[in-house]
Formats: C-alpha cells, structure tokens, sequence
C-alpha cells in the first residue's frame, strides 16, 4: 500500500509518500502560498508518486462532515486566499483516488495513537502550541468533529492578576491563543519565545495558563493521556510547571493514576515531530478501506 500525505500548514506544506505502517518513504516541504500557485505543485508531487490514496490533515477552519454540501472545504480561514477553497476536491478530480480528510490537530493525535505513544488508548487529547493554539481529540476510537471540529485553543482563561497584557486574539483576546501562543509571548515580553529560555516569569505564566485549559479538558472529556506539542512546547521546562499547576488546579478532585503519575500522563509528542504526517497516512489507509 503507497500512501500520500499531506501535512497543510499556513507556512509550508509536508508532502510525505509511506505506507499503512507509518514508514515514511520519502519527504519535501512546498512554502504556502496562493493555492493557484501551490497546489498544482502538490498535485505533481503526489503523481509522481503513484500513490494509492491520500490523507490530509490541514490547517482550518475546515468542513469534515461528510453529509456537507462543503465538506472537504477550507472554510473561513484568516489565510484569504484559502477561504472556501475545496481542497479535497481538488486532490480528488486530479489524482483519481480516496483522499482523507481531517484538522492538522486532529492528524497529529491520530498519528499519536495509531503509531506512538498513545496505542491502545480509548481518549487523548493532541494540543499545539506555536503560533497558534490547536487541539485534536480521538475519543472512544474516533476523531472529535461535532458540529464543526473542536476549536479548543479559543476556550476563554482567567488572566493572572500580574499579566497587564490584553490578548493577542482578534476574536477573544484573552483566550488560550490570545494569551499563551508563540505571538503572544513575543507581544508581551518583547522577544520572540526562543529568546526567552532564562526567564523563568515568562514560562511560569506560560504554564499557568496552558494548565488553566488542560484543567478545563480534563474535566470535560477525561482524556486517558494528554500530549503537547508545537513550537512553544520545545521549552522543556515548560511540562514540569504545567504539571503542578495542573494537579494545584485540579486541588484532588480527580483521583485517577493517570493524574497521581502525571509525569507520564501530560507529555512531549512521542514521533519526532512526525506525527501530523504519519497520522496523514492512516487518513489515506482509512479513505481507501472505507472505499
């Protein structure tokens, strides 16, 4: 089975050619631009290829209800060029094979639990942190869509009482995004993130409020593991402060395993940064078995 994936993101796209095993063949990286200019590129790319089927995890909004006049659509993103743009359809009319389709969030915990860490596990959570703030959900054996798709980076946080900084989200201001992605580290103190690895103020409020949300999860969908990845999350020093403030939050109430080992319960992502791509291929395995 050769498989084609396709990681889009708002800056490049990975492009990937493996198999059902989540052996990674090859792989390139194609800047984002306007999809008249980028997509014919992925299209060529995927050709050569000869794959079989092709997954998609993508930047979003998108439309994953299959039953939607728009399903497979890109749909009011910020990116404009993109907005209402039938990315699938795309793929579909020129490739000739299944596409599967799903967020870029969602991918990456798909690809956590088919290939890592998470094997086994009936409910996790997949969170990035980078320059902005998403969240996939695999839940009693599939992904979290909904009416939509879950938007859970945009859920609202209670700001610090030492934290004069207003939000960077146009939407929500002081909503996780707002207050705690790649943007809004840079906005409040100045520099950008990876400028920033002494200052021990900067990550503490950083956990305080990543914990504020894991809290939030925790207690609505009891994930059985919750994974953090992204471009913020590569300051380690992050996860031991997270896990504190979640268990201070938490203030017992929950009394699971999970949460008395929770170093082993809120971790790194486990693939090497893969996983958005691997899990790109069990959406093509999974579009082509469905076919």
């Amino acid at each position: 089975m050769r498989l084609g994936a396709l990681e889009a993101g708002g800056t490049k796209m990975v492009c990937a050619v493996g198999d059902e095993t989540g052996k990674i063949y090859e792989q390139i990286s194609i800047p984002t631009e306007t999809p008249e200019i980028t997509v014919p590129k992925l299209i060529d790319y995927f050709k050569k290829a000869e794959v079989d089927a092709l997954g998609i995890g993508c930047f979003g909004p998108i439309d994953p209800d299959k039953s939607s006049k728009t399903y497979g659509y890109i749909t009011s993103t910020p990116k404009l060029a993109w907005a209402d743009y039938n990315i699938v359809g795309a793929f579909e009319k020129a490739l000739g094979v299944p596409v599967g389709f799903d967020t870029d969030v969602n991918g990456s915990v798909l690809g956590e639990v088919t290939f890592g860490q998470a094997k086994g596990k009936k409910c996790v959570i997949y969170v990035t942190i980078g320059t902005g703030v998403g969240v996939g959900v695999f839940i009693e054996g599939k992904l979290l869509h909904g009416m939509l798709h879950p938007e859970a980076g945009h859920v609202h946080i209670q700001k610090r009482e030492d934290d004069a900084y207003e939000g960077k989200c146009p939407y929500h201001k002081t909503c996780l995004e707002g207050l705690a992605a790649g943007p809004a580290v840079e906005a409040r103190w100045g520099q950008k993130a990876v400028e920033l690895n002494d200052r021990k103020e900067v990550w503490d409020l950083e956990a305080y409020y990543i914990a504020q949300a894991l809290s939030g999860y925790i207690l609505t969908l009891s994930p059985e593991m919750i994974i953090l990845g992204g471009g913020i999350m590569h300051q380690e020093q992050l996860f031991p402060l997270i896990r504190n403030y979640v268990k201070e939050m938490l203030n017992g109430y929950i009394k699971t395993d999970e949460i008395e080992n929770i170093d082993s319960y809120i971790v790194p992502a486990s693939l090497h940064d893969d996983q958005g791509i691997m899990g790109c291929l069990e959406l093509g395995r999974r579009a082509l078995k469905e076919k």
